[in-house]
């Protein structure tokens, strides 16, 4: 696990965001057409995936069709995420803190593919990344409500 107190380890990375994204998504633009404008924004596919969850746990047996829509939006905006941590210096580990708002995106979807991968069964990615968000910030796990 990467400690934020490792002076050798290293620094968080902080991602710059996309304003233009965000400002549509506070004020209701449908998170569909933000992520068709603004396909490299990790929060649209966040709010996509999330909303698709959303009731689809509820009930004795998931609605399948919903979790694997959000399964999809989760990855989407997952590995957009990644491209844009790479550009920022990320090396594939080290911190990604819940403290930056512009990372929340991005671990916001690895949150809801977490979810969804364990509706479907699938153990071994929903390990994988509760991994990557422990490894990123241990904090992004309690706020997801993954803990």
């Amino acid at each position: 696990m990467t400690s934020f107190g490792d002076l050798l380890g290293p620094p968080p990375t902080l991602l710059p965001g996309d304003d233009e994204a965000e400002s549509d998504l506070l004020n209701g633009i449908d998170p569909a057409n933000v992520a068709a404008a603004h396909p490299s924004a990790s929060i649209a596919w966040a709010y996509l995936a999330e909303a698709s969850l959303d009731g689809a746990l509820d009930g004795a047996e998931p609605d399948i069709a919903r979790v694997i829509a959000a399964y999809a939006y989760a990855r989407t905006g997952y590995h957009r995420g990644l491209d844009q941590l790479r550009r920022n210096g990320w090396k594939g580990f080290g911190p990604v803190p819940w403290s930056h708002e512009e990372n929340r995106g991005f671990l916001r979807c690895v949150g809801a593919l977490a979810r969804a991968a364990q509706a479907v069964g699938e153990e071994d990615e929903y390990l994988r990344c509760l991994d990557l968000l422990n490894d990123s910030d241990p904090r992004a796990i309690t706020e997801l409500g993954l803990d």
